[in-house]
């Protein structure tokens, strides 16, 4: 397992009142901190939304990147929140951007923790949802949209991408067995 870096070599000055930051033991762990000011550089999660599609033959949605991380590996369609985004309405955002289809949001899935080191999203938030308009056609930063049976999938991308699709298969296996 990597080892999260709290202070970053990259920041070096204070983003309040541009002084040289220095790095010191900040609770229980080394942070990048200004000695004029004392402003605190706090290392933020990159935060990801997406949403789970289904269609009626019981596939689901994918999209291939075309932006790092994971170029030309398939994924649920998904992007990051910004400050201040509501995560339901970006992540409708987002599946209208990379597939050219409308979705509802009909309930929160799952929040997952992608290892640092597969970049990307560290936290990634999954809603469940199902298509209400629009035609499928790749865009934005996928070349590729597509609905897959989940015994034919291409590569998967992400750690939250593969576990969401496992808990999927194992629930369609569940279902099978009763």
């Amino acid at each position: 397992m990597s080892k999260i870096n709290s202070a970053p070599d990259h920041v070096r000055f204070c983003v309040r009142c541009g002084t040289v930051v220095s790095t010191r033991l900040v609770g229980d762990k080394m942070r990048k901190v200004c000695p004029r000011c004392g402003f605190v550089h706090f290392t933020d999660p990159k935060v990801g939304v997406g949403v789970l599609v289904i269609n009626e033959n019981g596939e689901v949605l994918l999209v291939r990147r075309t932006m790092r991380p994971e170029i030309g590996r398939w994924s649920l369609p998904a992007g990051y929140l910004d400050q201040g985004e509501d995560p339901k309405v970006t992540a409708v955002r987002e599946v209208r951007e990379e597939t050219g289809l409308c979705v509802t949001i009909d309930g929160l899935l799952d929040v997952y923790h992608n290892p640092p080191e597969q970049e990307g999203a560290s936290i990634f938030i999954l809603y469940r949802g199902h298509v209400i308009g629009g035609s499928l056609m790749a865009g934005d930063d996928a070349d590729a949209a597509a609905f897959f049976n989940l015994d034919a999938l291409p590569d998967v991308a992400f750690a939250s991408t593969q576990a969401a699709i496992i808990a999927l298969q194992a629930a369609g296996d569940r279902r099978s067995q009763e």
